[in-house]
């Protein structure tokens, strides 16, 4: 079958142009309903997901070696990330700025 593509197309808004108010209506009460859709198996706020409990009931202990700020490095006065000085974009009254934020 051979289209004619230089033919003015149809949409959705000519055809709800052309619709008699009642039938406009009669389409808006069927896509509405007064009924709220209420789910009663639906998990409440306590729901968690498998594995993911952190709260050390589960008997595993969660430890991070914590190393102080060295000597190379600076604290981003904008992002408060500690970077390493070839990361130092400029400095602004005392304040050191790392590239991301500069």
């Amino acid at each position: 079958m051979a289209t004619d593509y230089d033919a003015p197309r149809r949409g959705e808004t000519d055809d709800l142009a052309e619709d008699s108010l009642e039938e406009l209506k009669a389409r808006r009460n069927e896509t509405q309903s007064g009924v709220v859709d209420v789910d009663t198996d639906a998990p409440d706020e306590n729901f968690e997901l498998p594995g993911a409990d952190l709260s050390g009931l589960s008997g595993e202990e969660l430890t991070m070696k914590v190393v102080p700020k060295q000597a190379d490095e600076f604290t981003c006065a904008s992002c408060f990330l500690v970077h390493h000085r070839s990361r130092l974009a400029e400095e602004r009254g005392g304040r050191m700025i790392c590239r991301d934020c500069a």
